[in-house]
C-alpha cells in the first residue's frame, strides 16, 4: 500500500488526461459541496427558529374563556365568563402533571390613548397582570433590578417591570429608571426592575419590550377586575407531554363553571408542546431531504467516476497483461485501480468539503456584520454551522464511495487474460 513505485503509478495515470481526470472529479466535489451547504443552511435555518423561541418552556399551553355556544344547566348559549382565583388553586392541587401554572390578566393598552405618564413623557404599552411563575414560562433577561415576587402577589404591591423600550421612552437616556414611579391608569407604580425578551418569535397579546409587568392581584385590586382570571399558561411536568393533560384540565374548568362538555367553543386554547413538536418533525424532515439529494448528487459523481474507471481499465489493457505476466497477483492490481479511486474521490470531495465550510463561515460572518445572524437580532437564519461530526461522516461516505467506485473497474480489470490483454490494441 506504501510502496512509492505504486503511487507513482497512480499519479501518472491521472495525470495522463488532466481534463478528464478534473471533469471526473468535479461531480463528485460538487456533490459534496452541495451536501456541506445545504447541511450548514438547515443548522442555520434550525438555530433561527430556535433562537426565536429563546428558553420559552415549550412543553406548554395556554388556555382562556370565550362565550357558550350551548345552553346548559339553566344557563343559555351566548354567556361570558372568566376564571378566578379558585380555579387557580383547584389546579393546582389536582393537577400534580403541572410544573407551572401562570394565572395572567391583560389590562387595555390604552387604545389608543397613552396609558403610562412620567412627568412630561407619556406612552401606550401593554398591561399584564402576573406571577412571579411566568417568568419560568417565558425568561426575560432582567438588565436592571429584579422581577415580581411573591411578596409582590401576597401583599399587593404597586410594583410593575417594565420592558427596555418602554425605559427609553419614560426615562431620559441616562435617568436611573429603578426605584421611580409610573403612573399607568392614573395609578401610580415602583419600577423595581427592566426586562429584555428572549423568545422573540413567541408574543401573547403584544411586542414584550413595549410592556409592564404587575402583580396580578395588585392589577385585580386596584383596576377593579375582582378576583378574575384572563387565562393561564399551564407546563406540564418533565417527561409528562402538555397534550397529555390538556383535555383534562378543559373538561375540569368546564365542569368548575358548569359549560357543555360538548362546547368546544366555549375555552380557547393553544399547544406550544403540539407545534413545537411539528416543528421539530419538519426540521427532521428536512434534514431528510437534504442528506437524500446532497448522497444522491455524490452518488451521482461516484457514478461518474466508476465509469471513466472502466474506460481507463479498457485503454490499459495492454498495460495491465503485462504486469499480470510479469507476476502481478490480483490483489496488486485491484489495490492499485481502488487507490486511483479513492484518490479521485477524496482529493475532489475533500477540496468540495473544504469550500463547503468555507462559503458557510463567510455567510456566517455576514450575517453577524449585518447584526443578524449572531446573538442578537430576529432573523429566521441565524448561525449557519456544519457539525465536526457531520464533516468528518462526509468525508468516510467519501473513502467509502471512492472503493465501490473503483470496486467493479478493479474486478473487471483482473479478469483480463494476460494473453488476450497482450493481443489488445
Amino acid at each position: 500500500m506504501f510502496d512509492r513505485d505504486h503511487w507513482k503509478e497512480i499519479f501518472s495515470s491521472l495525470k495522463k488526461n488532466k481534463w478528464r481526470t478534473f471533469f471526473t472529479a468535479f461531480g463528485v466535489f460538487w456533490g459534496i459541496f452541495m451536501l456541506i451547504v445545504m447541511v450548514g443552511s438547515g443548522a442555520g435555518l434550525r438555530n433561527g427558529v430556535s433562537a426565536g423561541l429563546g428558553d420559552f418552556a415549550t412543553n406548554s399551553m395556554f388556555v382562556w374563556t370565550q362565550r357558550t355556544t350551548k345552553a346548559y344547566k339553566g344557563f343559555n348559549e351566548g354567556r361570558h365568563f372568566l376564571f378566578d382565583n379558585e380555579d387557580t388553586k383547584a389546579l393546582k392541587n389536582n393537577f400534580p402533571q403541572i410544573k407551572y401554572l401562570a394565572p395572567r390578566l391583560q389590562g387595555g393598552s390604552g387604545n389608543g390613548n397613552d396609558n403610562v405618564v412620567n412627568g412630561l413623557k407619556s406612552g401606550s404599552f401593554n398591561m399584564y397582570g402576573d406571577a412571579p411563575v411566568w417568568n419560568k414560562i417565558d425568561p426575560a433577561i432582567i438588565t436592571k433590578g429584579r422581577f415580581l415576587n411573591n411578596i409582590d402577589v401576597d401583599k399587593k404591591r404597586k410594583v410593575v417591570v417594565i420592558g427596555d423600550y418602554v425605559r427609553k421612552v419614560m426615562f431620559d437616556k441616562d435617568e436611573e429608571a429603578i426605584g421611580k414611579y409610573l403612573r399607568i391608569q392614573g395609578v401610580y407604580f415602583q419600577v423595581v426592575g427592566i426586562f429584555k425578551p428572549v423568545a422573540s418569535n413567541i408574543n401573547f397579546g403584544g411586542d414584550k419590550e413595549k410592556s409592564v409587568f404587575m402583580p396580578y392581584t395588585t392589577m385585580q385590586q386596584v383596576y377593579n377586575y375582582g378576583n378574575s382570571v384572563h387565562w393561564y399558561a399551564i407546563t406540564g411536568v418533565d417527561g409528562v407531554p402538555i397534550a397529555n393533560i390538556e383535555n383534562d384540565i378543559i373538561e375540569y374548568l368546564a365542569k368548575r363553571h358548569s359549560v357543555d362538555p360538548t362546547d368546544k367553543e366555549a375555552f380557547g386554547f393553544f399547544n406550544l408542546g403540539a407545534e413545537f413538536k411539528k416543528i421539530s418533525g419538519l426540521f427532521t424532515g428536512i434534514n431528510f431531504l437534504i442528506w437524500i439529494v446532497g448522497i444522491g448528487t455524490l452518488l451521482a459523481g461516484v457514478i461518474g467516476i466508476s465509469n471513466i474507471m472502466l474506460v481507463i481499465i479498457k485503454e490499459r489493457t495492454q498495460e495491465i497483461g503485462i504486469q499480470r505476466a510479469i507476476g502481478a497477483t490480483p490483489l496488486k492490481i485491484i489495490s492499485q485501480i481502488i487507490s486511483e479511486s479513492i484518490i479521485l474521490t477524496t482529493s475532489a470531495g475533500y477540496i468540495g468539503l473544504l469550500l463547503g465550510v468555507g462559503v458557510i463561515e463567510l455567510v456566517n460572518k455576514a450575517l453577524v456584520a449585518q447584526g443578524t445572524g449572531g446573538g442578537g437580532g430576529e432573523n429566521i437564519f441565524k448561525n449557519p454551522e456544519v457539525d465536526f461530526n457531520i464533516a468528518l461522516a462526509a468525508l468516510g461516505i467519501l473513502i467509502i464511495s471512492g472503493v465501490f467506485a473503483g470496486l467493479i473497474p478493479a474486478i473487471k480489470a483482473v479478469k483480463i487474460k494476460p494473453i488476450d490483454a497482450l493481443r489488445a490494441e
